[in-house]
């Protein structure tokens, strides 16, 4: 049964640009077939938590002799590992917000990036290695080559390197900017823009939705 793990970090509600893309992509791998699943986890309705102690950025065996006992945080942890380690493909909703991640969106990177478990360390582990993560990235302003914001993006390399680098995943990078354009009268001559890039990213999207 193909599953498609999909998480959304935006605050914004039914407002979020990100939270729209996301839903052309699992609807899209839904209507596949019955057997093509899809689980949501709103991380920021239902954020997880912070790393409880540094020691759990190792597996059991390599956490520092006198590391503190944390049965409720490691079982929290493992869940959240479980549930990405039984899908298939996984679609990340990721917003900038102040040139960076949501930190909801980060507190679930630390839970699942584990060298020795979920990325090499003292072996090959990457339990994650080969499947396919999408992301799914939108920006409030003009990052266009050229321009003054070019380049701030820390959104994107940090999923890169975690996801694709250390897990090992195919990452694919869906990008939509100047979302603000909407609501911002300073941006109102980019929504023709914005609602290009939107268009195409919904196309895009679905077309990797049918192919993976």
């Amino acid at each position: 049964m193909p599953t498609l793990l999909r998480l959304d970090s935006s605050s914004s509600g039914e407002a979020s640009v990100s939270r729209k893309l996301t839903d052309v992509f699992s609807e899209a791998w839904q209507a596949r077939d019955a057997d093509h699943v899809a689980v949501a986890r709103d991380l920021h309705a239902e954020p997880v938590p912070h790393l409880a102690d540094a020691s759990l950025h190792w597996p059991s065996r390599l956490r520092p002799v006198g590391a503190p006992s944390l049965p409720e945080a490691e079982a929290a942890q493992n869940a959240v590992i479980e549930q990405l380690l039984g899908a298939d493909v996984l679609l990340v909703g990721a917003p900038m917000y102040n040139y960076s991640l949501p930190s909801t969106l980060k507190a679930w990177l630390d839970q699942v990036h584990v060298p020795g478990l979920t990325a090499p360390f003292d072996g090959d582990t990457q339990p994650m290695h080969g499947k396919t993560a999408v992301i799914v990235t939108t920006r409030g302003a003009i990052y266009d080559e050229g321009t003054p914001s070019a380049g701030w993006d820390h959104v994107v390399p940090p999923l890169q390197i975690v996801l694709g680098t250390a897990l090992g995943m195919r990452v694919e990078v869906v990008v939509v900017t100047r979302t603000l354009s909407t609501s911002v009268a300073a941006l109102v001559g980019e929504r023709d823009a914005f609602e290009r890039e939107f268009a195409a990213a919904g196309d895009e999207l679905r077309r990797l939705a049918t192919a993976l």
